[in-house]
């Protein structure tokens, strides 16, 4: 049975993670939401300070060296008050990072981990095109050798951090092999030549996280880049697990907030005399919310819990990232419901959550794929989508 209990350093970690959110990041939420505002590189540079960039890093690398659920608590608190500033942590802690951390060399991970930790740079990952979204192995951006250098040719789309982040994790067809078996990935610099950028998204949510087509015409990078060469798509796939966890907890940031503020709003609106909460549908949708909410949570802390240092289980991961993506965007409508009018209000930030909700359940991959990949992990095998 694994033990889901927080530890007094966990506990001390998360009070402080909620504290910054609720006096930094809370105030700002609103604002950044309605202007699409990037977070600023003061404010990057703040989180780093405090440590938040580097938690699930190892020492070596600048990193505090915790366990993925440490990365967890503080990525929820971020997340339930500023979307835009939690984004910044879930990149480090359990994004394109930590594939440099579990198939860097040692070489690699000495040079790319340390500015991340210190939030000098944001790495970001590029892996959708145009004509490959959910079917990944579709892509066809290029990476061909010269000497001791790769040229990269092709486009990418809905990268999240385009045009900001320094640095992109960017899956490359390194062959002609067929499928994964040609497929890799290499860090490219935003500033190296042949790498543009088209104009920023405007989406439904995610405001304030930058979105953007990415074009490489004959890139150069050196061979040293190479993070996981030909083959690798399956392992790179393994560690996105971790990913999946992170998102599945901005997903839970969102339900969590909405039954936070859902639980006040219905014990202070008074209507036919008496306040909402007295009505029994009203008792009914919220405990439907808080019930939700905490399966989620519990689908992640196994997952993470059981992982420790390392990668988790990717049924686990799975299950939880659908459940929770899920459980957002239901959680989220409920309690715009429940809050009436003022529930498509921002002042009230039930909308936002809503938006933002979708948002993670297109990113990482869908539930929809997210079944698809549960049965085949349940079963122990795999489904030929081309058929």
């Amino acid at each position: 049975m694994v033990d889901l209990s927080l530890t007094d350093e966990q506990q001390e970690l998360r009070a402080l993670a909620a504290r910054v959110a609720g006096e930094r990041y809370a105030p700002l939420a609103l604002e950044w939401d309605r202007d699409g505002t990037h977070l600023p590189d003061a404010e990057r540079r703040r989180l780093a300070e405090l440590g938040f960039l580097g938690i699930a890093i190892p020492e070596a690398h600048g990193g505090a060296g915790g366990e993925l659920l440490d990365a967890l608590l503080v990525i929820e608190e971020l997340a339930k008050r500023n979307q835009v500033a939690a984004f910044c942590a879930f990149e480090a802690n359990t994004g394109p990072a930590r594939v440099i951390e579990v198939f860097g060399t040692p070489e690699q991970r000495a040079r790319l981990l340390p500015p991340i930790v210190a939030g000098e740079v944001t790495l970001a990952v590029s892996i959708s095109e145009p004509d490959a979204g959910s079917a990944a192995t579709d892509l066809t951006t290029t990476a061909r050798r010269e000497g001791d250098e790769l040229v990269i040719d092709g486009m990418k789309r809905w990268c999240s951090g385009a045009g900001h982040a320094e640095q992109y994790l960017v899956y490359v067809r390194l062959d002609d092999q067929p499928g994964s078996r040609g497929i890799g990935a290499v860090v490219v610099d935003r500033d190296a030549p042949g790498v543009t950028f088209g104009p920023q998204e405007r989406l439904m949510g995610f405001r304030g996280i930058p979105s953007a087509d990415i074009f490489l015409d004959g890139v150069r990078v050196p061979v040293e880049d190479l993070i996981v060469p030909a083959g690798g798509f399956r392992q790179l796939f393994e560690a996105f697990s971790i990913e999946r966890l992170g998102n599945a907890t901005m997903s839970l940031a969102i339900g969590q907030d909405c039954v936070d503020r859902t639980a006040a709003y219905v014990q202070d609106r008074r209507q036919f005399g008496k306040p909402i909460v007295e009505f029994q549908t009203v008792q009914d949708q919220l405990a439907d919310m808080i019930i939700q909410v905490e399966a989620a949570r519990m689908l992640i802390w196994r997952a993470a819990a059981e992982a420790g240092r390392g990668t988790p289980d990717p049924l686990q991961a799975s299950i939880a990232k659908c459940f929770a993506n899920e459980m957002a965007k239901r959680v989220s409508d409920t309690a715009i419901m429940l809050h009436g009018g003022y529930g498509y209000h921002p002042e009230y930030h039930v909308e936002r959550h809503h938006r933002n909700a979708h948002g993670w359940a297109l990113g990482g991959g869908t539930p929809t794929i997210q079944r698809t990949r549960i049965v085949s992990q349940y079963l122990g095998r795999s489904f030929d989508q081309r058929r």
